[in-house]
């Protein structure tokens, strides 16, 4: 008999998933770097809280932050001032977690090179991040001034356009791994677990939020707490093979002033399967077992 199955939330195709079919989790606490925007670097404290609430010993080790960032703006900060160069120059990072702003980002092949070259084992991730204006619109500097209203746009449209994002992201990624010759860069897939929380608060399944607009904090997509907390649960599922379902309520519900400790309890939960049905899903997020060849 096969053992728990996984179910898809994310993808109608998605392949069905066993619990046999995935890779232990990791039970070492990770020493992780971060380069990131402000899409992304919440996660470098909030994953160490989730880690830590699930008994790890989860290490912070060098933080790049710079808003509106791409990779290549981490890249060009000269060593003397970039904490994350010089802790992968020791060799003494497990995780380094980078966030572009679309894609291609050439620097984020520089980094993988520099953190390989003083640890083979360590493992990058890129974050594949929900869409900004709501729309697949790839180009740079992001278009901040557009009015969105998050409560009018179309799921399934908003689904397709993840989906096409999703699919650069992971011909980029593979792009890098094959010319490696093995999977160190993983991605963080986000944006599709954004759009199953949209999903369920317009079918009225999120408990205690009803719009979509409660997720952001603007019209282009600053994250709100519940945002935030499901993209750090991706992270922390990535980075340890473990699940989120179960661990506490972090620190960052405090700030959801109208919303009930019952409902905080019933949200956290929802994050926490969301976040890792998803990435149990999700085949560049080095959760499955490697197919024995035939």
């Amino acid at each position: 008999m096969k053992p728990t199955l996984l179910l898809a939330a994310f993808c109608l195709t998605a392949p069905i998933v066993y619990a046999d079919d995935l890779l232990p989790p990791i039970t070492q606490g990770q020493r992780v770097a971060t380069c990131g925007h402000s899409f992304h670097v919440f996660t470098y404290k909030q994953v160490d809280e989730i880690a830590k609430s699930a008994g790890l010993e989860h290490q912070l080790v060098g933080l790049s932050t710079i808003g509106g960032s791409t990779v290549q703006k981490h890249w060009d900060v000269p060593e003397e001032k970039s904490a994350v160069k010089q802790v992968l120059k020791t060799g003494k990072v497990d995780v380094l977690t980078l966030s572009p702003i679309w894609l291609p980002d050439d620097a984020i092949e520089q980094f993988v090179k520099l953190g390989i070259e003083h640890n083979p084992a360590l493992r990058i991730t890129v974050q594949e991040y929900w869409m900004p204006n709501d729309e697949y619109n790839p180009v740079y500097p992001l278009d901040t001034r557009k009015k969105v209203d998050h409560n009018a746009t179309d799921i399934g449209k908003l689904r397709d356009a993840t989906m096409r994002y999703a699919k650069d992201i992971e011909d980029y990624v593979q792009g890098i791994n094959q010319r490696l010759g093995k999977q160190s860069v993983f991605i963080v897939p986000v944006g599709m677990a954004a759009v199953t929380l949209r999903e369920k608060i317009v079918k009225g399944e999120a408990p205690g939020l009803k719009t979509q607009a409660e997720l952001f904090r603007d019209n282009w997509g600053h994250a709100l707490p519940p945002l935030q907390i499901l993209s750090s649960y991706c992270h922390f599922a990535v980075i340890y093979r473990h699940s989120p379902v179960g661990l506490p309520v972090p620190n960052a519900f405090k700030a959801l002033k109208d919303m009930s400790d019952d409902d905080k309890a019933k949200l956290n939960k929802l994050l926490q399967e969301i976040a890792w049905d998803t990435v149990t899903h999700h085949s560049l997020t080095g959760m499955m077992k490697p197919v024995a060849a035939k």
